[in-house]
């Protein structure tokens, strides 16, 4: 007949790095801590994970385990950490792809600002404006690299803010024409220079 250690006899042995007593910690509280975590989480990989996690952090503090203080709150404590720390970052990278979606005011996925993409992009518009009058390529850059209004352009020339608006327009226009017509460049396009 199988003899159950009590928690006590079972976390003096995990102190002293006993894997069956850890082992046999694990099979007594994995279930419930799992229960525990997938009604916050409600992903069975996520719970699974942050009972890893759990026990994980056991394993490494088990020779600062206090045997005379409830060791069930101590693993509910490390879960539920583990846990409101997940919802917070899954929170906030809700809130970034968010983010993401209204500055570009297109419902896209995060894959159309991958570097690659963006890179290329990047790489054929400075091509294109090499193309420009230089006059043409003056004001695009004081207006999307430098950040300058209309009106700012207009001063540092000494020409008249319609010229520069036509000088825009044209600029534009002549990209719109040359750059590639694939959803994802077009519409990382629109993103950038609109």
């Amino acid at each position: 007949m199988k003899v159950t250690k009590s928690n006590k006899e079972l976390l003096l042995q995990l102190r002293e790095g006993d894997r069956v007593a850890f082992y046999n910690i694990y099979e007594r509280y994995c279930n419930r801590l799992y229960g525990f975590v997938f009604r916050y989480i409600k992903q069975e990989a996520d719970a699974e994970g942050i009972v890893q996690e759990v026990f994980i952090k056991v394993w490494e503090s088990r020779s600062k385990i206090d045997i005379y203080s409830s060791f069930e709150a101590f693993l509910f404590t490390i879960a539920y950490n583990a846990t409101i720390s997940l919802l917070r970052k899954r929170v906030t990278e809700k809130k970034y792809l968010e983010h993401l979606k209204s500055i570009q005011q297109i419902n896209t996925t995060p894959d159309l600002t991958d570097e690659i993409y963006f890179n290329e992009l990047n790489s054929k518009v400075q091509k294109l404006l090499d193309k420009l009058t230089p006059r043409q390529k003056e004001i695009f850059q004081l207006s999307r690299d430098k950040g300058l209004s209309h009106n700012e352009i207009a001063e540092k020339l000494n020409i008249s803010v319609n010229t520069v608006k036509k000088h825009i327009a044209n600029t534009l226009a002549f990209l719109r024409t040359h750059i590639d017509t694939s959803l994802t460049v077009n519409l990382l396009f629109v993103y950038l220079f609109l």
